[in-house]
């Protein structure tokens, strides 16, 4: 029984150190990135990080990789770095250009060279082509139905049938083998 209870505490133990070993690498909560733009090909988004983020006036390492070429200031590679100073408050804002052909999934990745503090952003551009394609679509503003037309009412009866032919079954052959041991 020692051993058990030896085993439960340290158990409680590892976990309850664990989430303290993963929030003490500063990585900046989701809810202080925001994207603004249409991440489409050829479209330019900015990503900002809010304030207090990184600390105030630090240098912060941008790279942004991703499946094509994609513009950080001027240089289009398909990962690109770049350095941009933390405002007074530490929020940073970042502006990124997707070429005409760009499609799949981006990574923009920030890090603070003094506070560590680390903050993505995943970016998904859909091609042109299904763009134009969903914007030439017709709709009503309405969903889909996809449901069934046969009426619920018809639904429970047809259960309560099949469960009252299962009874009938069963009580047929109770009532057959009394017969035959009669």
């Amino acid at each position: 029984m020692k051993k058990f209870i030896v085993a439960v505490v340290l158990a409680a133990a590892a976990m309850l150190a664990t989430p303290a070993a993963a929030n003490a690498a500063g990585y900046v909560p989701a809810s202080s990135v925001s994207v603004q733009g249409s991440v489409v090909a050829g479209g330019t988004v900015t990503v900002n990080f809010a304030q207090g983020a990184f600390a105030a006036n630090e240098n912060v390492d941008i790279s942004v990789t991703g499946a094509g070429a994609v513009t950080l200031g001027a240089l289009p590679t398909t990962t690109v770095t770049e350095v941009k100073k933390a405002s007074a408050s530490g929020s940073v804002a970042v502006m990124v250009t997707f070429p005409q052909g760009a499609s799949g999934t981006y990574t923009l990745t920030a890090t603070g060279a003094t506070s560590g503090n680390v903050g993505t952003a995943s970016l998904t551009v859909v091609p042109a082509d299904s763009v134009a394609a969903v914007g030439s679509s017709s709709s009503t503003g309405t969903l889909a139905f996809t449901g069934s037309t046969v009426p619920m009412l018809l639904v429970w009866g047809a259960g309560g049938a099949v469960v009252l032919g299962g009874a009938l079954i069963f009580v047929m052959g109770a009532v057959r083998r009394q017969r035959e041991n009669a």
